[in-house]
């Protein structure tokens, strides 16, 4: 249920932004939107507070936000808060934003690699996922993992490339094990 709600909602965001051609605008917006409600989690109880009603709930919201967001994104957060669905705002701006990373063709990519990368590596393996890929930019994620002993895994979406030492000595041994048994 809260995956159609988030959908639902940040499909009609998402449809606002572009026939008003304010992707760019509403998408900084949402980021920063989804940044305080993570930080400040004492705003999500006091609004999912069934105490409170819902008129209460949207001065709230208006005391907080208005003069700080658009009046799109305002009108939209009095919109999800008057409908009851307050609970959901995180999951809709999480999909609001993955919306337009797919619009702008902004792809998002996980990297394990056992030692930091450093620039010149960062900056060659960016190159390669956008000449291997239709994304146009990438936001990066970098993990260090010395479990893999060596190579890398890049995850983007479903799709992930492993060419980790780690998982081409688990393949070995499978092989090996597979030649054994017959």
């Amino acid at each position: 249920m809260a995956k159609l709600v988030s959908k639902v909602y940040g499909d009609a965001l998402f449809e606002e932004a572009l026939n008003k051609q304010e992707v760019d605008a509403l998408f900084e917006e949402v980021k920063s939107l989804q940044v305080i409600w993570h930080e400040n989690q004492s705003l999500a109880e006091l609004l999912n507070n069934p105490k409170i009603v819902k008129e209460d709930k949207i001065g709230i919201i208006k005391n907080i936000f208005g003069g700080r967001v658009s009046d799109d994104l305002m009108g939209f957060l009095a919109v999800i808060v008057d409908k009851g669905r307050q609970k959901e705002i995180p999951a809709i701006c999480e999909y609001f934003i993955n919306a337009v990373k797919d619009y702008k063709k902004i792809g998002v990519a996980h990297v394990a690699s056992a030692v930091e990368l450093n620039a010149g590596q960062k900056a060659r393996l960016v190159e390669k996922l956008l000449n291997t890929t239709q994304y146009v930019d990438f936001e990066m994620d970098y993990q260090v993992d010395p479990s893999i002993i060596g190579g890398m895994v890049i995850r983007i979406g479903d799709r992930v490339v492993d060419s980790s030492i780690k998982t081409q000595i688990y393949e070995l041994r499978r092989s090996l094990l597979k030649l054994q048994l017959t």
